[in-house]
């Protein structure tokens, strides 16, 4: 069984948790994942990690309330306990080289959690970063703060203009690459259609581009083959091969056809398990 240490609320529907996990955390480099099962019979979920302490031995996850096992998470509070938490797996962000270099870190929605990471690791080594970080709205701005504490230049972006600059995360981009801003590397993270927009603008520029595609993993060891993707010509497995693959070479149309396969039955499990976390939470009994 593994502890809850600390419990956050960042937004209405995003819940930030440190976990008790000292092996874990004694191991994680940003871009490795965990996967978690709330209990004995829970589905096994992997979630990107979001920071970890050696010292206190806590890793720290990031996730929406958006499904039967993140929602059940979110229930939990400080001092319970999950079933299982394994890890750090998958490939680390290669991030070394980019010491003294001029780097840009975007995070969209939820990505700004896994960008984060990556950002305050390029920071401490010695990397010049730029983060543009973009939500929907202002309700759902998460690690505002954190993120400007690691970064050279912050940029936040909301779609509807309610905080930060109106418009999109590329139009950020774009302005600084035109205004002469030199990059030797371009890390997106968020929706399947956000860093295919970020790919399609850095290509013509030559621009080294990184995208993390944890969005399609399920199972997380390759076996169930869910997140099976293309990468040039090459089939790869997010969850082994990567979390982190060239953008240039990913097939985003293909990525994002496979994300929508199962979700009239995400939407009706969903719905069920709303019911249940209302009848948890009012201590009504759900009746048939």
């Amino acid at each position: 069984m593994y502890t809850i240490l600390n419990k956050k609320q960042l937004n209405p529907d995003t819940v930030q948790l440190d976990i008790l996990a000292p092996k874990i955390a004694e191991k994680a480099l940003p871009g490795q994942f965990i996967i978690f099962r709330v209990d004995e019979d829970g589905e096994r979920v992997p979630l990107t990690i979001a920071g970890s302490d050696k010292k206190t031995g806590a890793v720290r996850i990031i996730f929406q309330t958006v499904g039967k096992s993140t929602l059940r998470l979110g229930d939990k509070n400080p001092g319970d306990n999950i079933a299982s938490f394994v890890g750090p797996l998958g490939q680390p962000s290669e991030l070394d080289e980019y010491k003294g270099k001029r780097v840009a870190v975007i995070g969209g929605g939820l990505g700004a959690a896994i960008a984060y990471p990556q950002a305050a690791y390029l920071h401490e080594i010695g990397a010049k970063v730029d983060i543009i970080a973009g939500f929907r709205t202002k309700e759902l701005i998460i690690l505002e703060e954190e993120m400007k504490a690691q970064s050279e230049n912050y940029y936040l972006i909301t779609d509807d203009g309610t905080s930060g600059r109106k418009g999109f995360v590329t139009n950020v981009l774009e302005g600084l690459i035109k205004e002469g801003n030199q990059y030797d590397l371009v890390l997106a993270i968020g929706p399947l259609v956000m860093m295919r927009a970020v790919a399609n603008l850095t290509r013509p520029y030559g621009l080294k581009t990184i995208v993390s595609m944890n969005t399609i993993m399920v199972d997380g060891t390759g076996m169930c083959g869910c997140c099976r993707l293309t990468v040039g010509d090459e089939v790869k497995f997010s969850c082994v091969d990567g979390p982190d693959f060239d953008a240039h070479q990913v097939d985003f149309n293909e990525a994002i056809r496979r994300s929508v396969t199962y979700r009239e039955q995400e939407n009706h499990d969903r719905e069920e398990e709303m019911k249940l976390h209302r009848c948890r939470v009012t201590g009504e009994v759900r009746h048939g």
